[in-house]
């Protein structure tokens, strides 16, 4: 019985969240637009549990580069509308847009001359009706028995503000290393703060042929480590180049007799490298820049000391240090 009553509340949630998806149009493009443009901040207010998401939201945004805070009416009321100019976006947030505190305060902020952009579930309500912009979270029931406690409509509303943040990180090209400037104290800050010999595939964890091997043997070692790389030595494995899945394809496409080619004949010469000490938060800028995923690692004489992944950085998959 408590496992089934569950499995129904996840259902309802689940699905309140999936019919939002019918409901997005114009008026979602419409806001990104005005966001992204916006010379000020993102302002989010409301009341209850819809003010508690509207903190999340706001958190969510400023993590991602969109400055934003949250705005409780009736402090507002009582003098924190100081805050607000007229170049921010004001975003109050009421399911059923009858809140009247959060009313009043749309009031004011229209005064201000601020756009207000409402998430609200009913596309008829005051609140709808005195925003620039509204955008419909409404859910068909809670998953409260009684459809008293806000659950399904605050789990969409969430939703919203996610897609809103995804969105918008997108459109402003916010990357890692962006996200590392403000996430000091993170995970991802943490290991972007982190040495690149910190991090890095070292020994028998790094794929390695000679320069005078075949792609035959060169396509075995890339298979075998799954890094979709190998990285090609001299001597006293000192780099000579490198040789992507990208490559061996663009060989495939040109008909040409993969297998029997001299590795030399496939390589790049000249690969993107940095060195062991440097700070993992310059080997991901490198990747941004040049659009790839895998770095050597060289010492200064030249030497195949490691090999950096991307996903290493970020801390997907199996993270590893030193290869352990």
């Amino acid at each position: 019985m408590i496992i089934d009553e569950a499995i129904e509340v996840l259902k309802i949630e689940a699905e309140g969240i999936l019919k939002l998806a019918d409901r997005i149009d114009d008026s979602f493009q419409k806001m990104i637009d005005l966001i992204f443009n916006a010379k000020g901040r993102v302002i989010v207010g409301g009341i209850g549990k819809s003010g508690i998401v509207g903190r999340k939201i706001v958190a969510t945004l400023n993590s991602t580069g969109t400055r934003s805070l949250f705005l409780h009416p009736v402090e507002a009321m009582h003098g924190d509308l100081g805050i607000v100019s007229r170049n921010d976006i004001f975003l109050p947030l009421s399911n059923s847009g009858e809140t009247d505190e959060l009313n009043i305060l749309v009031s004011s902020i229209r005064r201000i001359g601020c756009i207000v952009i409402a998430f609200t579930g009913d596309k008829n309500s005051t609140l709808a009706k005195n925003s620039d912009i509204v955008i419909d979270v409404g859910v068909e029931r809670e998953a409260c028995p009684f459809g008293l406690a806000p659950t399904a409509s605050t789990t969409a509303l969430l939703a919203m503000g996610d897609a809103l943040a995804v969105v918008l990180i997108n459109k402003k090209q916010f990357k890692p290393s962006d996200f590392k400037k403000i996430h000091p104290g993170g995970m991802l800050g943490q290991r972007l703060s982190s040495k690149v010999k910190d991090i890095m595939l070292t020994g028998e964890s790094v794929p390695l042929v000679s320069v005078g091997a075949y792609m035959n043997e060169a396509i075995k070692i890339i298979d075998r480590f799954e890094l979709g790389t190998v990285i090609v030595v001299r001597d006293d494995n000192i780099l000579a180049g490198i040789i992507t899945d990208g490559d061996i394809r663009r060989c495939v496409a040109k008909k040409r007799p993969v297998y029997e080619l001299p590795v030399k004949d496939v390589m790049s010469k000249k690969p993107r490298t940095v060195g062991p000490d440097s700070p993992a938060y310059d080997a991901l800028n490198i990747m941004e820049r040049h659009e790839i995923t895998i770095l050597p690692i060289t010492d200064l004489s030249g030497k195949v000391v490691g090999i950096l992944h991307l996903h290493d950085i970020l801390g997907k998959g199996d993270f590893k240090f030193n290869g352990v």
